[in-house]
């Protein structure tokens, strides 16, 4: 079904609820044509960044259908470089434009000196870093003028002059910059093996009030090195250690709005609706739990 330009500027915002996908390139036309049963859809902003064209346009419909969320990957809050002001008023303009129920980044870097990296980097975890993304977060909400989500990330090394854990860092940076956060329990799984901390200890150290979101995805396990190593790959279904997770997650934080991660080798629509499915079980027991 198409929607005329009067719909579309009638559209409210709304917030996403229940369980979502991300709208990803080789479903987009069974997406418009079938307007399949899903809660709402992620749309990476960056995709978004060349104004206008056939892409533009079908975000408009898929959006006067369901609740959409902005997420990003290009901002580089933690980078030592000056921040790219550009980058933020270009992603003001889609928030405008689109009226996404939800706006999110990363805790990261990934540009220094000019140069992207292509990569969501992790920062140390000391107080002159935490200073420097606390501004930017900051600084990111008054350009927006509404509540911004950050999300914690995977990594694979950890810094010898840390001088806090990585929940501290994460729970510190929202209280202290009042934005909300994106839970990843797919990278908290992830990181608790590849760097042995308790993941629910994690989950138990974020301020409850202000986990908006929640990240499941899939890894790659690495069997033939001399340590656990999982690589947050996007490409897989979500573990069965990480569905754990998230109903320890749903207990702490109650019914989030949960979005399924598939980025890599992405497998037909009915595969992420059933993971979507998966999800929405857990969801929904808990708010038959909790009524």
């Amino acid at each position: 079904m198409m929607h005329d330009a009067s719909t579309l500027a009638a559209r409210p915002i709304s917030a996403p609820s229940g369980v979502g996908i991300g709208l990803r390139a080789p479903h987009m036309q069974r997406v418009l044509s079938e307007r399949p049963r899903v809660a709402w859809f992620e749309v990476h902003s960056e995709n978004l960044f060349a104004d206008g064209g056939a892409l533009h346009a079908a975000i408009e419909h898929v959006r006067a259908d369901y609740p959409l969320s902005l997420h990003g990957v290009g901002l580089s809050l933690g980078s030592a470089d000056t921040f790219d002001d550009e980058h933020l008023a270009t992603l003001c303009a889609l928030v405008q434009r689109f009226e996404p129920g939800l706006v999110s980044d990363h805790i990261c870097w990934g540009a220094i000196g000019g140069i992207h990296l292509n990569d969501l980097l992790p920062l140390p975890f000391t107080r002159e870093a935490l200073d420097l993304i606390v501004t930017r977060v900051q600084q990111v909400q008054d350009a927006l003028g509404r509540e911004f989500l950050v999300e914690n990330v995977s990594s694979y090394l950890t810094f010898q002059h840390a001088e806090m854990s990585e929940w501290e860092f994460v729970a510190e940076l929202i209280r202290r910059s009042g934005c909300g956060l994106l839970l990843d329990v797919n990278n908290v799984y992830v990181n608790s093996v590849n760097h042995g901390f308790d993941a629910h200890a994690y989950l138990r150290a974020m301020p409850r009030a202000a986990v908006r979101e929640i990240h499941l995805g899939g890894f790659i396990r690495k069997t033939d090195l001399a340590v656990p190593l999982l690589i947050d790959s996007h490409s897989r279904p979500v573990d069965a250690e990480v569905w754990a997770l998230y109903a320890g997650a749903l207990d702490l934080f109650g019914p989030v709005p949960t979005l399924i991660e598939w980025d890599q080798d992405i497998p037909e629509l009915e595969v992420l609706l059933a993971e979507a499915g998966c999800a929405e079980a857990l969801l929904n027991g808990h708010r038959t739990h909790i009524a």
